[in-house]
């Protein structure tokens, strides 16, 4: 009878127990809502007290998870290290809380500790190494536990299985690999497929992305909004409006547009990258709310577009909407501000990005905002930027580089170079690049061997061609044609930038007959000229008075090799017709071009009439430019000055005061004229 009553009394113990057990698991699940961390840890001291943690690994597990989704992962990783037994679900605990923190590596490294302790993984488990090795680009790792899926025949069993399968390899850019498991999975859900098409689109493949999507609709699965939403990127990859069309149709009528601001968003974005940019505007205002990515891809729309007046006006009516901008907002208004000219605008966004704490650890604002002071010259503020940066990165230095070559600023770049090194910044192609054109401007030999060196020493020559152009150009303009010629000569591809750095460095240093040379050699080994080839050619033929050789590269350019000649290229042979006397042929080719470049033309031959005194042509010329554009200076101030070397002073005044009359400016722009 004792006996009984002791076993009564211990079943009864156990029901209690689990019913405790049950209620632990439930307040701590309950604990989701808000992430209150106090509360989890005022269970897990409860937990504690009673002395369940050591013994109950659900308990355990749940409160690994809970501290993990609240971002307490070293209390997590407490609670899993007091465990005296650990079964499958602590260990997939743990690993999903690193994984929901990006923290890969540490969730691999859990994988195989889990391994070596001999507990099996469960379905659960291949999940998460799977989402772990997609987010590390492990694909070793993910192809041994691919392997171990198919040996245990799971993959046949489990869509979720396949579809993470999937998803890892797309996210490693293993697309064939991916495309297989796609192809033997006996089930497909939308999910599936989503995930093949992602990893098109993330990989840049947009016209396999979409033949997925067609492919899917032919098996009759019905599309989602994250099917739309790759879709469209991959219309926005290709140029495909038709097809984005087709899709914002589709989404119209199943009602998901209003409902989803990412797709309403995505939708924006495509109609903007296929030149399409009202129809985007059109969207933009139906929507009922914009977010910071909604006004992103208007303005960054307007940016690609060239409507930089554009880009400020709506970063000004986001302003006024109340929407915070955000890095990407920034950085594409501070493009935007170097391009108009608008340093105010620029120094107002520095302040509002210095109060948000911005610039601190954002590579490409930081950038920006070296870019932008750059185009206006201040360069010294630029710099400023560099050297205050928390975290010193190559990428702004290497802009404020380009900005001191771009103003001339040979000794500079340098000097900017030695800061950048002394700084432990390690130097990359772009480096390099702009320190040598540098070395250029300056004729500083020493400093571009010096960086000749290192390419080799870093096999980079082999490697980038544009750094052996850069190479090859910096030797001509420091005189040392041999080593030029050398640079050339071991270029593994030569492309018509690297010709082009020849034709131009002959023709530089005056040898204008080598130049025309290694023309003819780049076209016998097979490359194609493009406008600047000619333009160089062109003006090597004016230097020389070369006026028939001109005559024939400038005819070849549109009847052999199907190139439009622009301004500069009529401007050179403009110049060069009238260098050698041949005034009639020059007007010839003024009056066959069209009227938006006739004014320059007029201007160029206005020039040569003076430099050759002819005068009663020049009268005419003049004439024909202020009918196109009446009150430009130039014109005026080019004609008088004609006049006055043919002693004419009469002449002078009668231009003079024409100027007068066409312009009240003109008193201040002839100040000082005789």
């Amino acid at each position: 009878m004792a006996l009984f009553i002791g076993i009564q009394l211990f079943d009864q113990l156990l029901v209690a127990g689990f019913q405790d057990r049950i209620k632990l698991l439930n307040e701590i699940r309950s604990c989701g809502k808000g992430n209150n961390i106090w509360r989890v840890k005022r269970i897990h001291a409860d937990i504690v007290k009673k002395d369940l943690i050591k013994y109950t690994p659900d308990i355990a597990a749940a409160l690994i998870s809970k501290y993990a989704k609240c971002g307490a992962l070293d209390k997590a990783q407490d609670v899993f290290e007091r465990l005296l037994t650990r079964d499958v679900t602590c260990w997939n605990a743990l690993m999903t809380g690193y994984i929901q923190h990006g923290l890969s590596d540490k969730a691999l490294k859990c994988f195989k500790n889990m391994k070596e302790a001999r507990v099996r993984p469960d379905r659960v488990t291949y999940i998460f190494v799977l989402k772990a090795c997609g987010i590390g680009q492990s694909l070793k790792v993910g192809e041994e536990i691919d392997a171990e899926i198919r040996k245990q025949g799971l993959l046949h069993k489990d869509v979720m299985l396949g579809n993470t399968l999937v998803g890892m390899y797309c996210k490693c850019g293993a697309l064939l690999k991916a495309q297989e498991v796609f192809e033997h999975l006996p089930n497909r859900n939308v999910v599936t497929w989503n995930s093949l098409i992602s990893g098109y689109v993330q990989s840049g493949l947009g016209c396999e992305g979409l033949k997925c999507f067609r492919q899917m609709q032919d098996a009759r699965v019905c599309p989602n909004a994250v099917t739309y939403i790759c879709a469209l990127k991959a219309c926005g990859i290709v140029g495909s409006l038709q097809v984005g069309e087709y899709i914002d149709a589709e989404v119209r009528k199943k009602g998901l547009l209003y409902k989803d601001i990412v797709l309403s968003n995505t939708l924006m974005d495509m109609y903007s990258k296929c030149d399409a940019l009202e129809k985007a505007r059109e969207l933009f205002e139906q929507l009922p709310v914009h977010d910071v990515v909604s006004w992103n891809i208007m303005i960054t729309g307007c940016a690609r577009h060239g409507l930089d007046g554009e880009v400020i006006k709506c970063f000004r009516q986001m302003e006024d909407e109340g929407v915070n901008p955000d890095a990407i907002t920034y950085a594409c208004i501070l493009k935007s501000c170097g391009i108009v000219g608008s340093l105010e605008v620029g120094e107002d966004i520095n302040t509002k990005i210095r109060k948000q704490g911005l610039l601190q650890k954002n590579v490409v604002l930081n950038t920006a905002l070296v870019d932008m002071y750059s185009k206006f010259g201040a360069l010294e503020k630029a710099q400023e930027v560099c050297e205050k940066l928390l975290v010193q990165d190559v990428i702004p230095w290497n802009a404020l580089l380009t900005g001191y070559c771009q103003h001339g600023l040979g000794q500079e770049a340098l000097n900017c170079f030695r800061s950048m090194r002394n700084k432990g910044i390690r130097p990359d192609v772009v480096t390099y690049v702009c320190v040598l054109k540098a070395s250029s401007i300056v004729k500083s030999i020493e400093v571009g061997e010096d960086i000749d060196t290192q390419v080799r020493k870093q096999g980079l020559l082999q490697k980038n061609i544009v750094l052996g152009t850069a190479l090859v150009d910096m030797y001509f303009k420091c005189g040392k044609l041999d080593k030029a010629r050398e640079v050339f000569e071991q270029l593994p591809v030569r492309d018509v930038v690297s010709w082009n750095a020849m034709i131009a460095g002959y023709a530089q240093i005056g040898q204008v007959k080598a130049s025309l040379n290694a023309f003819h050699k780049m076209v016998e080994q097979g490359s194609k000229p493009d406008d600047i080839t000619f333009l160089l050619l062109l003006t090597a033929c004016n230097h020389a008075g070369l006026v028939e050789d001109g005559q024939m590269y400038f005819d070849a350019m549109s009847s052999v090799y199907s190139l439009t000649p622009d301004l500069e290229h009529y401007s050179c042979m403009v110049d060069l017709f009238s260098r050698a006397g041949h005034f009639e042929k020059a007007i010839s080719m003024v009056e066959k071009v069209g009227p938006e470049y006739r004014f320059r033309l007029w201007s160029v031959l206005l020039g040569a009439c003076r430099k050759w005194r002819k005068v009663e042509l020049g009268k005419w010329v003049f004439e024909q430019s202020i009918h196109l554009e009446v009150d430009n200076a130039a014109a005026y101030i080019c004609m008088r000055d004609i006049y006055a070397d043919a002693g004419m002073q009469g002449e002078v005044d009668q231009i003079n005061a024409l100027r007068i009359n066409t312009d009240g400016h003109w008193n201040t722009l002839n100040q000082g004229v005789d």
